[in-house]
């Protein structure tokens, strides 16, 4: 591999929290119940394939896209149908597998990527349920199979808190993820992104990966910055964009010819007895995951991710199916100070050195979920570009987004951001705005009306 490029990024904020997950591997307890819900494939409008009481196999398929039926989801595990749970409109909410312990999979046949063009790749990848995996810019959606990439970028790390340790997660199937990468430069030029910490890992990656270490604070690792640092999408462009353990996924089905979606999922935060890793398929129900491995069940939040990107789920909830993290923190509804406002707070994060806790130095902290708070008027005070490293005003582009001005909003450079992009500038923010929640809502608005 030749030698890999640097870039030095400043802007951004480094957030330390306390339950980082150690270089631990451990099994669930139990792993009974299984669920593959549609909305972790966002922007698939999905077909059931299957009904209760089927038997599948890891790699059936359990539905499909409306809009291209070749773009399938698979089972991440043998067993049986037990549910498919709908809500309003018949919306499919999930789909819950009984599994039979035997991870009995579908034979796709072994390929070999030397021997495969574009086309064959990406018909493999619709075979076998990977391309499902796959996202693209703009608008930060599940990948449209017709289209035809400029470029595919991975991200090695992430420098969110409590996240994964990819460094880590990939020590004993470092072929499978040089082969995913091997594959899917087939499909268009890939870009890798590492951290400085990563430097040698990935030395015999195929040299149709450009490898670039980013160098910096949080969000560096977020493969949006890496895209606007390296190939920015102009109107009509499209890039594709995929997890770096899903890059394994394609690895492993790629080697073998059959599907295994095991994940190693970091199990972390403060609220967590012993925080680890844990090997264990998509999908998994919460409650084996954390089977006694919480301080307490109640007064706590469980989040499906890491606590600036992740989403909010319960004991009964179920692992989504591109989240490298679960996280339990405080929720911080059980908390009433006396004189809060004006307490010194030697425990508590400030970004303004606001709280005495800044004179202590890199220290790591218990914060809980509260927001402190109320939403107020956009304070244009230049905090969101200050930890904001991509050439956008995203203040700008927000108040875009507010008022509908699709015009506005493809000048200020909607086309290369996505909801996670603006999770740093969504905790410093002094109006209490949500931030993401504002920039899904314009990706969608855009995409209704190109549609």
């Amino acid at each position: 591999m030749p030698m890999a490029k640097e870039i030095k990024l400043r802007k951004g904020l480094d957030i330390r929290l306390k339950g980082v997950a150690n270089p631990v591997k451990k099994k669930p307890t139990t792993q009974k119940v299984f669920a593959v819900v549609p909305d972790d494939f966002y922007g698939i409008k999905p077909k059931v394939t299957v009904h209760e009481g089927d038997k599948v196999l890891v790699g059936d398929a359990l539905f499909v896209s409306k809009q291209n039926e070749e773009l399938k989801v698979v089972s991440p595990v043998s067993g049986v149908i037990e549910r498919i749970n709908r809500g309003e409109r018949r919306k499919v909410l999930s789909i819950e597998i009984v599994s039979d312990g035997k991870q009995e999979a579908k034979d796709f046949g072994k390929k070999s990527v030397q021997d495969m063009d574009a086309a064959s790749v990406k018909a493999f990848l619709l075979e076998t349920g990977m391309f499902a995996f796959m996202k693209m810019r703009p608008y930060d959606v599940t990948a449209v199979p017709t289209d035809e990439p400029k470029a595919i970028f991975v991200s090695a790390f992430s420098k969110m808190p409590l996240s994964a340790d990819f460094s880590f997660v990939v020590k004993g199937q470092e072929t499978c993820f040089l082969k995913g990468l091997e594959a899917l430069s087939k499909i268009a030029k890939v870009y890798l992104g590492i951290s400085p910490e990563q430097k040698g890992l990935f030395d015999s990656v195929s040299k149709d990966v450009e490898v670039t270490i980013f160098d910096g604070p949080n969000p560096s690792g977020n493969v949006g910055v890496q895209i606007n640092h390296l190939s920015p999408v102009n109107k009509g462009e499209v890039v594709w964009t995929i997890g770096a353990e899903e890059v394994i996924f394609i690895g492993r089905v790629v080697l073998t010819g059959k599907v295994d979606l095991t994940r190693t999922i970091a199990v972390a935060g403060s609220e967590v007895k012993e925080p680890v890793y844990v090997d264990t398929p998509i999908g998994i129900a919460v409650k084996d995951l954390l089977a006694g491995n919480l301080k307490k069940q109640d007064h706590v939040r469980i989040i499906n991710g890491n606590p600036l990107v992740g989403s909010k789920t319960n004991i009964d909830g179920y692992l989504g199916a591109k989240v490298t993290e679960v996280c339990v923190i405080p929720e911080g509804d059980d908390i009433d100070e006396v004189l809060g406002w004006i307490r010194p707070r030697f425990n508590q994060f400030s970004v303004n050195r606001s709280y005495f806790s800044w004179l202590q130095g890199k220290k790591s902290y218990d914060l809980d979920a509260r927001i402190k708070g109320g939403q107020r008027h956009i304070i244009m005070s230049g905090e969101y570009d200050r930890v904001f490293p991509m050439d956008i005003f995203a203040g700008y582009l927000i108040k875009a987004i507010l008022v509908g001005d699709i015009d506005r909003m493809e000048q200020l450079g909607i086309y290369e951001v996505a909801p996670e992009d603006f999770a740093v500038a969504e905790f410093v923010d002094s109006s209490k705005l949500e931030l993401q929640r504002i920039v899904r809502e314009g990706l969608d608005m855009l995409r209704k009306e190109m549609s």
